[in-house]
């Protein structure tokens, strides 16, 4: 099966930007650790132009089974509970297939 790679792009509330960081960052460990996980990074952006923080997250999972299971796990779940509210607008989430022949 190709891998499955998410480009998830979170936009904090002004006031919110260490509560959302500091979210993201407890899924760190927990992901890495899941079977079929290869990439599980964390990057900021700095909005310059309009003064704002964007966080992204980078996952690559080995297939389709591997996302399931991470998108069924108690700490995902309950992170995207907790974060929604801190964010001006929903998580902008993109799954890109591979289409490279392996």
């Amino acid at each position: 099966m190709d891998q499955i790679i998410i480009l998830a792009s979170f936009y904090p509330k002004q006031d919110k930007i260490n509560d959302v960081k500091k979210i993201i960052f407890s899924m760190i460990e927990p992901s890495r650790s899941e079977e079929g996980n290869q990439i599980y990074n964390f990057y900021e952006e700095k909005d310059e132009k309009n003064n704002k923080i964007i966080f992204h997250l980078f996952e690559v999972y080995s297939h389709a089974k591997a996302l399931d299971f991470h998108r069924s796990t108690d700490y995902y779940k309950d992170y995207r509970l907790k974060i929604s509210d801190l964010l001006e607008k929903p998580i902008e989430v993109k799954i890109l297939n591979s289409l490279n022949s392996t």
